[in-house]
């Protein structure tokens, strides 16, 4: 027996346990992962300095570093996160409707976990502890498989949870870390039916899409996110400025940063200059189309693979088009579904960019920053959903869990 058929069978003893555990319960073991996680800090930033210290050794720079840094506040963070998933209701045993048939038969249904839950990660500790507080609370147990760039932290933060677990009286197993990052390990998951309920990948386009293709596995898509703010002739510069920079600079390595900039004709000439120099001044590098490249100093060429790069650091795209209905078809043709975003004070305009454009967040005047599970009240979360089957945007409590239906009869039988 592999160690990941073993893996997964402790997952699902463990998950007998977490479908029938009381809300009081999971909360309490909640607020003692928290503690433990700032009880174990030192041990924790130890040894997320040897993994950083090992990437930049090995090369890698940029965003991704920035994705793999844990800080004390980031770890604070990761910590009230658990105590804010505490906070949220309960989803399991909710019951979503209810109705008596004519035979006298009463018909519910109602939610209930979904068992034992995968998730292949890359280089950001954080999932760990999102990914364990939020399926803890729906009732499942999670097998975490993360990226080799962060094995230490996530062991030691994954070592720290389970100690918890064991002073709550709980299974360890309620979270499991596989031992290994090798590829083979990767697709052995893929194929854990019969053990795993659903694989969730946390990454980059190619694991998505490696997982995507290549599991057996009922998968949820999470996001790609190649976001674009389209600035309307109408728009306010100002306010558009701080939408553009806050969405692109804030954070840039994460999959709502804002990757493409589309301006309309009518406002380029005083926009772009200026949104140009801001951007450079943070060390964003422009690839624009002609008219960018004219308008704004030391913008390079576009190429047509840029429209549809997800960069995930200081690097943008941008492009003047004729109107919005340019701006949408860019959209079309290069959104990946995630969020999108229209600065204007044009009511027909931004009542059109939400109806038109197909993504899982639609913004009027506002960063695509937002997109976030924490954000939009849902505490922490499990990845933003791009699909459109289960679940779709930030996904958290209710989307990591499923339905069944009950139903009550009194000697009923079928004529």
């Amino acid at each position: 027996m592999s160690s990941l058929i073993e893996m997964g069978q402790r997952a699902k003893d463990a998950a007998v346990v977490l479908a029938t555990l009381s809300t009081p319960a999971k909360n309490k073991a909640l607020l003692a992962s928290a503690d433990a996680l700032l009880a174990a800090k030192a041990e924790i930033l130890a040894k997320n300095k040897a993994d950083v210290d090992a990437a930049v050794e090995a090369g890698i720079k940029g965003a991704f570093i920035d994705r793999l840094t844990l800080t004390e506040a980031r770890l604070a963070d990761m910590a009230e996160g658990l105590r804010q998933v505490a906070k949220l209701d309960d989803p399991v045993g909710e019951v979503l409707s209810m109705k008596t048939l004519d035979n006298g038969l009463v018909i519910g249904q109602k939610r209930v976990p979904m068992g034992v839950i995968g998730i292949i990660f890359e280089a950001r500790p954080n999932v760990a502890a999102d990914a364990f507080g939020l399926c803890l609370k729906a009732g499942s147990a999670v097998i975490l498989r993360g990226g080799k760039e962060a094995f230490q932290t996530n062991q030691a933060v994954i070592c720290a949870l389970r100690g918890a677990l064991a002073a709550e009286g709980l299974p360890e197993d309620c979270v499991q870390m596989v031992p290994d990052t090798s590829r083979e390990t990767a697709n052995e998951m893929m194929r854990l039916n019969g053990y795993l309920d659903v694989l969730i990948p946390r990454g980059g386009a190619g694991l998505i899409n490696s997982v995507v293709q290549n599991s057996t596995v009922p998968v949820i898509q999470t996001g790609v996110g190649n976001c674009h703010v389209f600035v309307d002739e109408s728009a306010d510069l100002e306010k558009a400025a701080r939408i553009v920079i806050n969405a692109k600079t804030q954070r840039p390595g994460v999959c709502n940063a804002c990757e493409s900039l589309l301006v309309h004709e009518a406002i380029a000439e005083k926009f772009m200059p200026e949104i140009g120099k801001a951007l450079q001044e943070r060390k964003v590098e422009i690839r624009g189309d002609e008219a960018t490249q004219g308008l704004v100093s030391g913008a390079v060429p576009a190429t047509e693979a840029d429209w549809a790069t997800e960069y995930e650091d200081y690097i943008i795209s941008a492009r003047v088009v004729k109107d919005i209905d340019e701006a949408i078809r860019h959209i079309r043709k290069y959104s990946t579904g995630h969020s999108e975003a229209i600065v204007t004070e044009n009511y027909t305009n931004a009542q059109r960019f939400l109806n038109e454009v197909d993504a899982a967040a639609v913004y009027v005047n506002a960063s695509t920053r937002f997109t976030d599970g924490g954000q939009f009240g849902f505490g922490a979360e499990i990845g933003i959903s791009t699909q459109k089957l289960h679940a779709r945007g930030p996904m958290g409590l209710k989307e990591l869990t499923t339905t069944k239906y009950i139903i009550y009869g009194n000697g009923q039988i079928r004529e």
